[in-house]
């Protein structure tokens, strides 16, 4: 039987296709996820380089191994000059409540570098049952 009601979700209608596929092909070239960088890292085929932007304290108590310890306030050409032009950085702080990954990906995005998000942080990482290692930020 047809009604004319619609539920909460349908009361805005939904994007046409055209509109949905620009608008997640925009969101997957800003962010990626714990999982997508889990499986470059394990699979051989990374080709990025994964920023903790946390302080090194946070940094030292637990970090996604493989990470380089990068404050995002410390994002200037200076300490980037070891890393080629078209260098692929992913960058991550805490979690969903911290918005460092944002300060370092809007740093890393002035410098003209190429940057992606990776969505969670360490929480994100976590929920995923990956496993964090403890470890000072100069190795």
């Amino acid at each position: 039987m047809a009604t004319d009601r619609s539920s909460i979700v349908t009361q805005v209608a939904p994007a046409d296709p055209d509109e949905a596929l620009e608008h997640f092909s925009a969101l997957l070239r800003l962010e990626t996820d714990c999982w997508d960088v889990h499986e470059a890292m394990n699979d051989g085929s990374q080709d990025f380089v994964l920023l903790d932007v946390r302080g090194p304290e946070p940094f030292a108590v637990e970090h996604i191994p493989g990470a380089t310890n990068l404050p995002h306030g410390r994002i200037v050409e200076r300490n980037l000059a070891a890393y080629p032009d078209d260098t692929v950085f992913v960058v991550y702080c805490a979690g969903p409540h911290c918005n460092a990954a944002d300060k370092a990906a809007v740093r890393l995005a002035r410098l003209g570098r190429a940057v992606k998000k990776m969505i969670g942080g360490v929480e994100g990482w976590r929920d995923e049952g990956f496993d964090l290692v403890a470890g000072s930020p100069l190795g």
